[in-house]
């Protein structure tokens, strides 16, 4: 939602186009600033009431391009360039003139909205594993078996230890 509504706005740009008082006096009676003032006149100036109103847009790489070239082929500034396309956002054209500096018509494309869509994970086959004798298993086997045991058991000491080490902590802290 605005801050300003449009009829505020109009009534604004109309006493200042008007003559009554110029834009000092206007900014500082109504607490607005004064670049944003010079855009509202400049939008009233070129789309009448309509450039004053709210507007939510959302611009194809098409028509980034078509403004840019717009700007660079009629020297324009971009102030200029906002007001003759009546693009709302101050900073826009500098963001895509940046953007098409760094990656061409390409990098001008609007980015998707939401989060990255990640590829669902490939279930793995989580069966149960088929009981083997250990005289048909490979020495290797038996050997990483073994290995990956102790792992399992030497993590589970840690583990305790840790939790057995707060605890004492814990009365210790009690105590005092």
């Amino acid at each position: 939602m605005s801050k300003y509504t449009t009829q505020f706005k109009l009534s604004v740009v109309q006493q200042y186009l008007t003559g009554e008082a110029g834009i000092k006096t206007i900014t500082n009676q109504h607490g607005i600033e004064q670049a944003m003032f010079r855009r509202w006149v400049r939008s009233f100036r070129q789309h009448g009431e309509s450039g004053l109103a709210p507007k939510y847009s959302h611009y194809n790489a098409a028509f980034k391009l078509s403004v840019l070239q717009h700007m660079w082929d009629n020297h324009l500034s971009q102030q200029e360039t906002n007001a003759y396309f009546d693009i709302r956002s101050p900073a826009c054209l500098s963001q895509w003139s940046a953007q098409y500096d760094a990656g061409g018509v390409a990098a001008l494309e609007p980015a998707p909205k939401g989060r990255k869509k990640s590829p669902m994970p490939i279930a793995e086959n989580n069966t149960a594993p088929t009981l083997v004798d250990d005289e048909t298993r490979s020495r290797e086997e038996l050997i990483a078996e073994n290995k990956r045991l102790r792992l399992e058991v030497a993590y589970i000491k840690k583990y305790n230890a840790l939790v057995q080490a707060k605890a004492q902590l814990a009365q210790q802290k009690q105590r005092k």
